[in-house]
């Protein structure tokens, strides 16, 4: 709750639709997995698949959904293209979410 402390409810509630929208890119397991794997610099889309074990064309798909949702950014270097985050609050903001996660569901068996 520290944080919405300091935020004004009135700003809060017009960035809904804006929250809302980035809750969505980050609903799926495979991009935190690929943010996670980015907070430590730049990496190409091999370099992503070969440690995450997923195919190229589902990174791909991944991270065009992350760029659209802007966190992340590409830079380009000759036929390289290397994917970063855009901003390292959205890792703190993973870390909290997996957190309150395991808190709240501690004691549920079965989704």
């Amino acid at each position: 709750m520290g944080r919405t402390n300091r935020i004004s409810m009135s700003l809060v509630h017009k960035e809904l639709p804006s929250a809302a929208f980035l809750s969505k890119c980050l609903s799926d397991e495979n991009r935190l997995r690929i943010l996670l794997f980015l907070k430590n610099g730049k990496k190409s889309v091999s370099q992503i698949v070969e440690e995450l074990h997923l195919s190229q064309p589902l990174v791909s798909h991944h991270l065009k959904e992350l760029k659209r949702s802007l966190l992340v950014k590409i830079e380009r270097n000759g036929p390289f293209i290397y994917y970063e985050v855009t901003d390292g609050k959205v890792i703190d903001i993973i870390a909290e979410l997996a957190v309150l996660a395991k808190e709240l569901l501690a004691g549920r068996k079965v989704f």
